[in-house]
This record gives structure tokens, C-alpha cells and sequence, in this order.
């Protein structure tokens, strides 16, 4: 996760000097920010959020605390900033797993195909689960992920209506929903495993959906196209 936190705290410098020093000044700031980001996420995994503290992510980040305020007034404050992170990195891998591409490939290709991405985000940002699911959270990371979470629900109903263009758009939306539960409690399990534990359990999310969406798809490509190719659930 550190190089997506990384890339997306640098904001850019301001305009350099001759010597270049506002330009160093203002990167080793991003760094340190991308640093104590870090930090905070391991910090939420282990602890969860309500038990973290400044002082814990300031020693995991192997700082002192009148560091880590010289860039963050709270804890709510750094929560808010890791929240807008990974919710742009799963933005881009949102972006990833929907296309058109995917949607035209048969139902076991397409679970692939749209699954995996989904999947690797959460194994390689576990922070994202704590933060967005957590009763503690600050309000203004649960709104823009239950935004997300709609928009992204909306997307799977569209798709469903390619498969399923005859079928009630209320019985669509409780497949979706449905679709949404199997996928949270299969993600559940793969993230509390690893190693060969980890790779079963993918399978039987799979297999589980599989099952569930065969009998409505049956081996039928779309019948039609999605209007619109979605690259982020805020397009």
C-alpha cells in the first residue's frame, strides 16, 4: 500500500527557488505525510480505529508526536486523509474491473475478470475494510464510502440489465444486493486467511457466485451493451 499512499499524498511542489529548497521542503513534507498515512493504516488494522491513538501512529511511523501535528491536528484528521486515498485507489480499480471488455465474456471469465482486482485492492489495503466499516469512523469518510458503495451498486444493476433485460427492475436490484453479500462475507474470509487458505477461499467466492448467477445467465454473452463504460463510480 505505500506507493499508492505515496503517489496520491503528493499534491506537487510549489515554485522553486534558484537553489531548488521550496521544492525539496515541500517534498519531504509529502513524504512524511505519505509516512505517517503508513503508519496509521497498520496502525488501524492491529488496534482497530477507536483504540488508535496520535502517540501509537506516531510510533509506529517512528516519529515524535509534535511531528506528526505539525501535519495533522487529530486522529480524525489523518483517518479523513487515508480514507480519501484509498477510496481514489479503489476508484481506479473500480474503474479497472468494470469495463466493457470484461462485461462480454462468459460468466466465469467475467467473475475473473471483475473479482480479482477487487480482491488484490482489499489483501493489499486491509486499512480500506477498518475505515470504511468501522461504528467510530468520521462521518465524512462513511458518506463518501456509502456514495461509493451506491454508485457502485447502480453499476452491478446496470450490468444485470444487459444479462437480464425482460427482468423487473426490482428483482434486478435485489440481485445486486444479494450479489453485494455473498461478495462482503467471501471478502471477510479471504482477508482473515493467507498463503493457500487465502487462494481456497477465492475460489469458493467464485464458485458461490457462480452458482447464484448461472441459473439467471445462464452462458448468454449480453444481450446488449451497457450505455455508458464507467472508469470511476463518480463518472
Amino acid at each position: 500500500m505505500e506507493q499508492g499512499i505515496q503517489d496520491s499524498a503528493t499534491k506537487g511542489g510549489g515554485p522553486a527557488d534558484d537553489t531548488g529548497k521550496p521544492r525539496r521542503r515541500q517534498a519531504r513534507g509529502e513524504r512524511r505525510i505519505a509516512q505517517l498515512l503508513e503508519a496509521a493504516g497498520r496502525v488501524f488494522c492491529t488496534s482497530g480505529y477507536t483504540a488508535a491513538s496520535t502517540n501509537s501512529i506516531a510510533r509506529e511511523a517512528g516519529v515524535s508526536p509534535g511531528t506528526l501535528y505539525q501535519f495533522f491536528p487529530n486522529k480524525e484528521a489523518i483517518a479523513v486523509e487515508l480514507g480519501d486515498v484509498l477510496l481514489n485507489r479503489w476508484r481506479t480499480t473500480y474503474g479497472k474491473a468494470f469495463t466493457l471488455a470484461h462485461m462480454n465474456l462468459p460468466l466465469p471469465e467475467t467473475l475473473d475478470a471483475v473479482l480479482d482486482p477487487l480482491i488484490t485492492f482489499n489483501c493489499e489495503n486491509p486499512a480500506f475494510a477498518v475505515l470504511m466499516h468501522g461504528s467510530e469512523i468520521p462521518g465524512q469518510v462513511t458518506e463518501k464510502h456509502d456514495i461509493l458503495h451506491s454508485t457502485l451498486l447502480t453499476r452491478v444493476e446496470e450490468i444485470l440489465g444487459s444479462y437480464l433485460p425482460d427482468t423487473p427492475h426490482a428483482e434486478r436490484a435485489r440481485t445486486a444486493e444479494f450479489i453485494f453479500v455473498l461478495f462482503k462475507g467471501g471478502l471477510d474470509l479471504i482477508l482473515s486467511h493467507e498463503g493457500e487458505e487465502r487462494e481456497a477461499y477465492i475460489g469458493e467466492l467464485k464458485n458461490a457466485l457462480f452458482r447464484y448467477l448461472n441459473p439467471l445467465v445462464g452462458d448468454a454473452l449480453p444481450l446488449c451493451r451497457p450505455e455508458r463504460e464507467t472508469t470511476t463510480p463518480d463518472s
